[in-house]
């Protein structure tokens, strides 16, 4: 197994006990982004990815993200196909009944997540990679 895809695993395994603080895995100047969804846009540096997920995730109450699937797309970017659970703060909808089925695309470099895209819709990932599902 590489180490970007141990890397991605251990970040998978602190959000799946809905642990969303730890960003030692983030390079200073990462760009994070989020497609589709109430919140989408794209983020700059440590405090723009802690203020684009702020912004999404306080729309939830109890949302864990899981990982159904990790694919070593090559030596720098790591797809990981995703579902998730939890609540729509105000509305009570559980996740379950929303587009739950997404991906998570990590680019690394020197240990360290550079680029971060999260797809609230799996076909929205696998069309911008030319992947088929």
């Amino acid at each position: 197994m590489s180490e970007n895809l141990d890397l991605v695993r251990s970040i998978f395994a602190a959000w799946e006990r809905g642990e969303y603080r730890s960003i030692g895995w983030a390079h200073p100047e990462i760009e994070n982004e989020i497609v589709g969804g109430p919140s989408p846009g794209t983020w700059r540096g440590l405090a723009g990815m802690a203020e684009g997920w702020r912004d999404f995730l306080s729309a939830w109450e109890d949302v864990r993200f899981g990982a159904d699937e990790y694919r070593e797309l090559d030596g720098e970017r790591v797809l990981v196909l995703t579902h998730a659970s939890g609540h729509g703060r105000t509305s009570g909808l559980e996740v379950g009944q929303l587009q739950s089925k997404g991906a998570n695309l990590f680019q690394i470099q020197d240990g360290k997540v550079t680029r971060h895209v999260a797809y609230l819709q799996r076909d929205l990932a696998f069309a911008d990679l030319g992947l088929k599902g």
